[in-house]
């Protein structure tokens, strides 16, 4: 902390050099705007920072040192130095053959880590031959309906040498229970299985309405997860309780953390009403936040969203495992920022975003290929993602000392202005009797839903620069080799479901079926007997529908 006097005098400094040399030169030249602020509107920036800007920070409190509370600089001792972040680049698609097939390309060109995603069929717990899966089927991930789909996408590829995470919600615990039963076939300690499986249900009630059940049963569900992986897959992460999505439905840096930490003491205080020890559970939560464009302002946001977890889990909910405190995250780039106009474009906006993750502390990272905003990612874009991540790990030098924005002036500001608006919000959240109550109202929707509309119109005003869209245009249309799924496979995944049913057991089935409804209906952890009715190959959707016998579905506003 600086002297009293010290401050005051770099105030009096400032205030001269605003009223002279730099008000001089603004009055006879201008600026670029008459405002500047960061890039959601979020904070004014000013055009210069001191430490006045910064009068009551004190290092020990509001910083520490990497792997020590409060975490601002990182969770772990070494951060980047020792190990680099897990290079995840998200792949599925087609069939469970043809995500196998990317999956070892990724693995050969260097990836880390797997990161599935799953077509919007499997993501509702439908099959491939339902009705409701007519021409979605394989088209925005892989279509899973079985387990022997699973075998197929892990044909050679070592559950014990991997992590991998699966973008699944509602059915998260039957993809689980799959990755469980594969484990198991390799002969795989359930303790050694790593990844992540996103699980977080909230989230689909504020920003991406891929849920299943009402919110009740649906946090009965991440419950037993929390319990089951406590004792089977103990380095298994539950949930990826995710503001990425948030930020994509537009909502403000502050916002994404304040509603995404929201979730997260809304799934830590259900777990903890159904007897379940904090410590026990909370080191295997992780979280999954977007990178925009702002660097600054990015970097700012993940160094205040780890203080104000380890906070949060000691003020709320009394911790004391230091794991329980430590917020580590996923990162995945931001996908409403690319844009089909110039798409090369793309790379420079994911190498800045990517490079901002970088800074702010990530743990994994996925970058965008250049053409999502078309397509599915062609095999050459997705691995120009991938290059993008190894010239940062390996040629930046941004993973060689840790938290190296620490002190700026700047960040610092930011950082300290981001924690105060997110827990502002929380504390309204919390007046409205928490997240869950708050989600059901629509309130939190209506604030995502106000910043994305002045976002828009901003855009469209030309007051909020996007280059190749609203300034720097060029007059031609994108030339690409995009991915394209084949229209003959829906019918040739329907096929391969047919022939599964044909084979199996019929009888063992229905018995881990009904043994599932019964441990639905009571208060018995439900994930053990969805692990037996996936070995059984049951099929996703016959899980889900017992479950939606037995839960109901939600419709928004009844």
């Amino acid at each position: 902390m600086y002297d009293p006097e010290e401050l005051d005098a770099i105030r009096e400094a400032k205030e001269s050099w605003e009223e002279g040399t730099y008000g001089e030169t603004v009055d006879r030249f201008g600026e670029r705007k008459e405002a500047f602020t960061t890039d959601t509107g979020g904070q004014e920036v000013d055009p210069l920072y001191t430490p006045a800007d910064i009068p009551d920070h004190d290092y020990r409190e509001d910083l520490g040192n990497p792997g020590e509370e409060p975490y601002t600089r990182g969770v772990y001792s070494t951060m980047h130095r020792g190990r680099l972040w897990t290079m995840r680049q998200y792949a599925g698609m087609g069939t469970a053959a043809e995500t196998n097939e990317r999956f070892n390309y990724l693995i050969d060109q260097g990836s880390s880590g797997l990161s599935m995603a799953f077509d919007l069929p499997t993501q509702m717990g439908y099959d491939s031959d339902a009705a409701m899966a007519e021409g979605e089927v394989g088209r925005s991930g892989v279509a899973i309906d079985t387990l022997d789909d699973f075998e197929t996408v892990f044909d050679g590829i070592p559950l014990d040498e991997v992590s991998t995470s699966m973008t699944i919600n509602a059915p998260a615990g039957v993809l689980l229970a799959m990755y469980v039963a594969m484990g198991d076939k390799q002969g795989v300690p359930r303790e050694e299985l790593r990844g992540t499986i996103q699980n977080d249900i909230m989230k689909e009630y504020v920003a991406r309405n891929l849920y299943i059940y009402p919110p009740e049963p649906s946090m009965r569900l991440i419950t037993d997860i929390f319990d089951f992986c406590a004792a089977e897959t103990p380095n298994f992460n539950t949930i990826s309780i995710s503001g990425y999505h948030i930020r994509e439905a537009g909502s403000t840096a502050a916002q994404e953390v304040a509603f995404t930490l929201g979730n997260g003491i809304e799934y830590v205080q259900a777990a903890i009403d159904a007897g379940l020890d904090v410590d026990e559970f909370a080191p295997q939560l992780s979280f999954f936040f977007n990178a925009h464009n702002n660097i600054f302002e990015e970097a700012a946001k993940f160094r205040a969203a780890r203080r104000m977890w380890a906070q949060i889990m000691e003020e709320r909910f009394d911790a004391q495992n230091p794991k329980s405190k430590q917020l580590k995250f996923h990162t995945q780039t931001g996908g409403s920022t690319l844009t089909a106009q110039q798409i090369e474009n793309n790379v420079v906006r994911v190498s800045y975003q990517a490079l901002a993750a970088v800074l702010g502390g990530t743990q994994s990272l996925h970058t965008n290929g250049k053409d999502e905003a078309l397509a599915l990612p062609t095999e050459k874009s997705v691995r120009t993602a991938l290059r993008t991540q190894q010239i940062l790990a390996h040629e930046s030098g941004a993973a060689d000392t840790i938290d190296p924005l620490a002190g700026s002036y700047y960040v610092e500001n930011l950082t300290d202005g981001i924690e105060e608006d997110a827990f502002e919000i929380i504390e309204e959240v919390d007046r409205r009797g928490g997240m869950l109550e708050a989600v059901k109202s629509q309130w939190v929707q209506r604030q995502i839903q106000d910043v994305a509309f002045e976002r828009q119109r901003e855009i469209e005003d030309g007051e909020r620069v996007i280059v190749g869209v609203n300034r720097f245009e060029v007059d031609e249309e994108p030339e690409m080799d995009l991915e394209e799924v084949d229209p003959e496979q829906e019918q040739n995944q329907r096929e391969r479901l047919e022939a599964v049913k044909a084979d199996r057991d019929g009888d063992a089935v229905d018995d881990a079926l009904a043994s599932l409804r019964e441990a639905a209906r009571g208060s018995e952890n439900v994930m053990p007997h969805i692990v037996d009715a996936v070995k059984a190959y049951a099929t996703v959707q016959e899980i889900s529908d017992v479950l939606r016998d037995e839960f109901g579905e939600y419709k928004p506003g009844r």
